[in-house]
């Protein structure tokens, strides 16, 4: 079955985002399944699919940046998530560390 609906695409023409329609080619029983759940989630077929995409994309974009970064790079982020540091204390890591 054919299911044809407007998403939201994210292409910028003077500054405004462009809505696009975008036919796709589903079995009945997903277009039902996911109709009962976007109307249980109070939102449209059409913005549960543009969240997927924008969703698969973003990961797909992290995915790049990861592999295009060094390990050691990899390995130091989010070292200091949680941590309560000040510029008092860099400053003080600074100076034993040069003076």
């Amino acid at each position: 079955m054919t299911y044809n609906k407007k998403i939201s695409v994210r292409l910028k023409r003077g500054g405004e985002v462009m809505q696009t329609k975008l036919t796709l080619r589903i079995e009945e029983p997903l277009i039902k399944a996911a109709k009962k759940y976007s109307k249980a989630h109070g939102k449209s077929l059409s913005q549960l699919i543009a969240n997927y995409l924008l969703l698969v994309t973003h990961a797909a974009s992290i995915k790049s940046f990861s592999e295009e970064t060094p390990p050691l790079t990899r390995a130091l982020k989010g070292i200091l998530r949680n941590k309560k540091l000040s510029k008092a204390d860099y400053k003080k890591h600074l100076e034993d560390k040069y003076l």
